[in-house]
């Protein structure tokens, strides 16, 4: 059997055994029904998440009467790739992507009317597709907001859409959905979940996570359902598969996960409305319609909740809120990914202790001389504007770190690493972080260039008082 022949058969193999577990049931529990007084918001990142992940929640709403509006971060103009499938030319001048955005933006209204939601209450943003992950961590009071790669545009180019004219800088994004939080009052928000591996739809997340802090005063609380797009691997096996259920990706099976089951009826206006985004399906209806399965699903990660720990007396530190560090991509044939994190689980944890935040990054086998990471770290305090507090970024690699608050290069200040054969333990004093109440912090590892671990956002709530959880 030659190399070909017999990749073709580990990929059949392969295939087949991801078949037979998307096929096991695993227990869920359901979502709460709607009813009548329901107000929900469904967030999108792009046009065509709301479907490809809420589909059956927005019929299900309607069906009960309750309130549905849909918000649109973005609209999706810098899938390029796409565009050439669908409109067969590369995309080159400023009026190109912008009219990417309008086709976009015309399927999800035609979308979202066959699932039973007018127009009015559709909500277009229109911030820079790929780019609002660095706003949220780098564009805060600054008068030179975010500049597109592509289109060199720093505001929002599209009349139609709430938000036009506005640049592209923090403020915006956070203070349109704060509006949209207090005009509306919704008690339900579906929203694009932390770990998927789209930078957009994290920063979705985040925005969220810090509108609503800045309105808990003003706002009843809300539940918040996020659903998973993104992630490497999944779902399987790829294409229309109506038949089988959407299981959680194995390596976030435990975060609790919500079901929702769709009917035959619902599951084929699911399929229609995909079908409606014609710019994303004729080159990645594989994908999208790999999400018309028999039920939607739903989870968010707990809290971490830690008090500060009196280290006096020698007393060792522990450490909460233990996050797996998963796999971003797959090991190519060299083998080179696979030496990078060499073998074995691994994961990030958490402490505090004398003003300072300590993060602790474990790998079973031990870390290659390579491996390098870069941890977000944003704060939030109830007493300061957010675009008042620290955006840090701290690179490490070997025995040498770099510290950034957004875009600005800090001296370390207190900043320090630790390096043994199978654990890395970083310490950020909480001063650095602008003295936080919580903290948004995240994850990613590297070998080289390329990306070979992380874990999502997690919410990081520190607790008056001492002793440890």
């Amino acid at each position: 059997m030659d190399r070909k022949s017999a990749l073709i058969l580990l990929l059949c193999v392969f295939l087949c055994a991801a078949t037979s577990v998307s096929k096991e049931t695993t227990d869920l529990s359901s979502l709460e029904p709607f009813n009548k007084a329901d107000r929900v918001l469904i967030l999108a990142p792009h046009p065509d998440d709301e479907v490809i992940g809420c589909a059956g929640v927005i019929q299900e709403a309607v069906i009960a009467g309750a309130q549905v509006r849909v918000v649109y971060l973005t609209n999706g103009e810098h899938n390029e790739f796409a565009f050439i499938v669908y409109e067969k030319r590369i995309p080159l001048r400023q009026g190109e992507f912008i009219h990417m955005g309008q086709v976009r933006r015309s399927e999800s209204i035609k979308s979202m009317k066959l699932l039973g939601v007018n127009e009015d209450k559709l909500t277009f943003l229109g911030y820079p597709d790929f780019g609002t992950f660095s706003i949220f961590s780098q564009y805060w009071q600054t008068d030179k907001p975010y500049k597109t790669i592509l289109t060199r545009i720093s505001s929002v180019p599209y009349k139609e859409n709430l938000s036009y004219g506005k640049p592209y800088v923090g403020e915006s994004v956070l203070g349109d959905l704060k509006n949209i939080l207090i005009n509306y009052k919704p008690n339900r928000i579906f929203v694009s979940h932390p770990a998927d591996v789209n930078g957009d739809h994290r920063s979705l997340y985040l925005f969220l996570q810090i509108a609503l802090s800045d309105l808990k005063k003003e706002l009843p609380a809300a539940k918040i359902y996020p659903y998973l797009v993104h992630c490497v691997g999944w779902p399987l096996p790829r294409h229309y598969h109506p038949e089988l259920s959407l299981q959680p990706p194995q390596k976030f099976s435990s975060l609790g996960w919500l079901n929702l089951s769709l009917s035959d009826g619902q599951l084929s206006k699911k399929h229609e409305a995909i079908l409606m985004h014609k710019s994303q399906t004729r080159s990645s209806a594989f994908y999208l319609l790999s999400f018309c399965r028999r039920n939607e699903i739903f989870a968010d990660y707990p809290q971490i909740q830690l008090k500060s720990q009196d280290l006096s007396g020698g007393t060792p530190l522990k450490f909460s809120g233990f996050s797996d560090l998963y796999q971003n991509i797959i090991e190519d044939d060299s083998g080179a990914i696979k030496d990078c994190a060499k073998s074995g689980g691994g994961g990030v944890s958490f402490a505090i202790a004398d003003r300072s935040l300590f993060v602790r990054i474990e790998k079973e086998g031990g870390f290659a001389k390579k491996f390098a990471f870069v941890l977000y770290l944003f704060g939030y305090n109830e007493k300061k504007n957010f675009f008042q507090m620290p955006k840090i970024r701290v690179f490490a690699k070997n025995k040498k770190i770099k510290v950034f608050d957004g875009r600005k290069m800090l001296a370390p200040a207190g900043v320090s690493f630790e390096r043994n054969a199978n654990t890395i333990t970083l310490r950020v004093p909480l001063s650095v972080l602008g003295d936080p109440d919580f903290i948004l912090a995240s994850m990613k590892g590297y070998g080289g260039i390329l990306p070979v671990g992380a874990i999502a956002f997690r919410k990081i709530v520190i607790k008056q008082g001492g002793g440890d959880e």
